[in-house]
């Protein structure tokens, strides 16, 4: 019909072999489908779907609040109307290791393309807080092998994350990550990297895909797409940047109008009802649907 010419196994298949280049794949947030719709005009490789994006759009707090249905569902919908590949943060897995094993068959049905997995006790935290709590590494790398042996795409990503950087350190953040990979991880996610030796520390020792979170106002620089693929990174997520830049747009058109008692003063800031209409693909649909009523036997 009108959403995406790829299967969701299409796309597996494309996300593996775009990983196989070596190449910086760029992954930003997408809280919603229409956000996805941008990030593939946009010419990006791949759609990121953040928990904390997930629970901020919800009026949660990141900390394992939301529900394996509210997640799954929401990345179906997001992943299902673009052409690229959707990558998923289910958190904790939303339980123990046969939790996290259902959780990836919900996620490979709904047409997602992988997901990562965290090494935190639930209830968990923002991954760039303090005090974070973590599983043992022996009961993290079993979760992984649950979800490994779950999958039934073999091009299905299974990502591990590990928070041990902030709890327990570099060596054991390293020690973590190459017990994931053993378990069965695909690639590895080593969150709130402090500067840049820290993420060459991490691809000296793991050679598996690595991914590097960018995200604002946390403990990890901003790093540019250059300087990750110069480091060997793989993937590089920019996981609540379209929500910040969205509500930051809504609080000032909202403060505009509460002023002044009209939105003509922000105008310009708007996308225009045609550029909106553009990107949903308004005529497209009008099209099918004269061709439906025109058909004749």
């Amino acid at each position: 019909m009108l959403f995406t010419e790829k299967s969701a196994a299409q796309k597996r298949a494309d996300f593996r072999a775009a990983l196989a280049t070596g190449r910086l794949l760029r992954f930003p947030g997408a809280h919603a489908p229409l956000v996805a719709l941008e990030v593939e005009r946009q010419g990006f490789d791949g759609v990121y779907i953040s928990g904390a994006a997930l629970s901020a759009d919800l009026a949660l707090p990141d900390i394992g609040l939301t529900t394996l249905s509210e997640v799954t569902q929401r990345g179906r919908q997001i992943a299902r109307v673009t052409n690229l590949p959707a990558l998923i943060d289910v958190d904790t897995g939303f339980g123990e290791a046969m939790n996290a094993a259902r959780t990836v068959q919900e996620l490979e049905e709904l047409g997602l393309a992988g997901c990562h997995l965290e090494d935190q006790v639930n209830p968990k935290r923002c991954g760039h807080l303090d005090n974070k709590t973590l599983l043992g590494r022996d009961e993290m790398a079993r979760k992984i092998r649950a979800a490994a042996d779950a999958r039934r795409d073999p091009n299905f990503l299974l990502m591990a994350r590990t928070d041990a950087r902030a709890a327990e350190g570099m060596d054991a953040a390293i020690d973590r990550a190459k017990a994931y990979m053993d378990a069965g991880a695909d690639a590895i996610f080593p969150e709130a990297m402090q500067d840049e030796a820290e993420f060459a520390a991490f691809r000296e020792a793991i050679d598996v895909p690595l991914l590097a979170n960018i995200t604002e106002f946390g403990k990890t620089p901003l790093l540019s797409a250059q300087q990750l693929a110069d480091l060997g990174y793989n993937i590089a997520i920019f996981p609540v940047t379209s929500l910040r830049l969205a509500m930051g747009a809504v609080r000032a058109g909202l403060a505009e109008i509460a002023e002044t008692g009209t939105q003509a003063g922000v105008l310009d800031r708007m996308l225009t009802r045609a550029e909106l209409y553009e990107l949903i693909r308004y005529e497209d649909y009008n099209a099918f649907d004269r061709s439906i009523f025109n058909f004749r036997l």
